[in-house]
């Protein structure tokens, strides 16, 4: 199973602060010990929500803030994508994540099996794209193009996505032409949906005590239920794209949903940087 470790951040983090030599180093030496265990697919810390945008889409239209936002305990500050064969093993290695005081979340991700085969799939579908877009990311990550940077779109949870109901044939079908122009284009690198918080678990660390919560978890307009990670020239690009992934709600009747654009670091980059 494929799991998601998204790491929250702090004002120290929002205000740009570095992270001291030890915890880089325990956070290397974590990163090197999954990558030789074959747990580690992928991972990297954001840039402040000041870098970043919020899309949402209202009954009168989309409304873009633009960050930073308040609630830095909340945010994200960085994420890992890992394989593991159970729950039980990703909740072994959450627990071993070094975190400063604060949490770290682990969210299973949805994969193409969990979506019953429906009578209306043609050849070539959603399923097909996406077994193959995952195929290609399982092979390599291309190089980032010059003159782009890299995003993480966030879509948050609502009811519907806690409840655990599963998108429709035609949203689907949307998102894969979506994601499918993406990769023709060069600009998609990845994208999953999250399991509902209540597969989840929440790892907590409060003066150098950690302890471990089942999800499932109350504030579900902080909560993510899906993210897409994109290379694009600028931040406007970013939430032009976010616009229309949030569209696809619309042809299906959604007129409230919100989506977080933000930066990723880059190889020698800080928080700072």
């Amino acid at each position: 199973m494929r799991s998601m470790l998204l790491v929250k951040s702090d004002e120290k983090i929002e205000a740009g602060g570095v992270p001291t030599e030890e915890q880089r180093a325990q956070m290397a030496r974590f990163n090197e010990e999954m990558r030789s265990a074959g747990v580690l697919l992928g991972g990297e810390g954001l840039h402040p929500s000041s870098r970043g945008a919020r899309v949402r889409l209202t009954p009168r239209g989309f409304q873009v803030t633009d960050g930073p936002f308040a609630e830095a305990k909340e945010l994200i500050g960085g994420y890992c994508l890992i394989r593991t064969a159970s729950r039980e093993r990703a909740l072994e290695w959450l627990k071993r994540v070094p975190a400063r005081d604060g949490s770290v979340e682990l969210r299973p991700l949805y994969d193409t099996e969990d979506f019953p085969v429906d009578a209306s799939e043609q050849p070539g579908g959603w399923r097909e794209q996406e077994l193959a877009a995952r195929e290609a990311a399982a092979v390599a990550t291309p190089p980032r193009k010059p003159g782009t940077k890299r995003f993480i779109l966030m879509l948050k949870a609502d009811a519907t996505t806690e409840s655990g109901a599963l998108p429709s044939e035609e949203v689907l079908t949307e998102m894969g032409k979506l994601m499918e122009e993406g990769v023709r284009t060069g600009a998609l690198l990845a994208g999953d949906g999250l399991k509902p918080s209540a597969t989840g678990a929440r790892l907590r660390v409060a003066g150098g005590k950690a302890s471990t919560i089942d999800g499932p978890f109350t504030e579900s307009k902080e909560l993510i239920a899906g993210y897409t990670l994109l290379q694009l020239a600028s931040l406007a690009e970013a939430v032009a794209f976010a616009k229309r992934w949030l569209e696809v709600h619309r042809l299906v009747g959604v007129d409230e949903a919100e989506i977080e654009v933000r930066e990723l670091m880059e190889p020698g980059e800080t928080p700072c940087a």
